[in-house]
């Protein structure tokens, strides 16, 4: 199978190197690092490591994972893998999120940072108390039992085309979850390390940040129900 990985990026030139050299290559067929407006040298980083480097001007997550999306559609790799570049994810653990796709088991897996071994401060209470109410609502509204909206997920590419993903935000990861259930994607989670990343959080290290991610979430899972599953290739 033909792999990709799209890793958004936006001031992570101390990280993205440790996150870059940690990736397993020989199971990636390209690495796609997509730069949301850096202002320091992570984009020349990324370049001297190997990677295609985009760039999105357009802030936020969202778009940069869109970004990515939308150079890979003349590419079709089978999966996609999607991580942050701040080095909180094990990108070594990429195989645990590849297998049950490639045995034809499940079209996305979420890598769980709570089924798995979390580094003591890597989630901070905020972001705990949002996973888990995000989580629930999913659960009641979609009936999906997750335990986690974590970066770091793999999917099949024309599964991903299939639902159609639009958020530029903080809702991106509830977003590809809740249009999964709707959709009727086989998902599936597994357990994934996570450490305390590289320099200070731009959602969850700020108040602001966390209140504006939290209510943009939230949004995403209730606005969603009116989904129908339209496809956009």
């Amino acid at each position: 199978m033909r792999i990709a990985a799209v890793i958004p990026v936006r001031n992570e030139q101390a990280s993205l190197p440790l996150v870059l050299d940690a990736l397993p290559r020989d199971l990636l067929d390209e690495v796609v690092v997509v730069d949301n407006g850096s202002t320091d040298g992570t984009a020349t980083v990324a370049r001297s490591r190997g990677a295609t480097v985009l760039e999105e001007r357009r802030g936020g997550y969202g778009a940069a994972c869109l970004r990515g999306i939308e150079y890979l559609k003349a590419r079709r790799p089978d999966l996609v893998v999607f991580l942050d570049g701040d080095f909180s994810d094990h990108p070594e653990e990429m195989p645990l999120l590849l297998d049950p796709i490639r045995r034809g088991e499940s079209d996305l897996v979420i890598g769980s940072r709570l089924l798995g071994r979390r580094e003591p401060g890597s989630l901070l209470p905020q972001a705990l108390a949002g996973n888990w109410l995000a989580t629930r609502l999913m659960r009641l509204f979609y009936g999906g039992r997750f335990t986690d909206l974590g970066p770091f997920r793999a999917i099949r590419f024309e599964a991903l085309l299939g639902l159609g993903m639009r958020d530029r935000g903080f809702g991106w990861t509830a977003e590809m979850q809740v249009k999964a259930l709707k959709r009727g994607l086989r998902t599936r989670e597994v357990p994934v390390s996570y450490r305390r990343r590289v320099g200070t959080s731009k959602i969850t290290g700020t108040l602001t940040g966390t209140l504006r991610a939290g209510a943009k979430i939230f949004w995403t899972i209730f606005r969603n129900l009116l989904w129908k599953g339209e496809r956009r290739s």
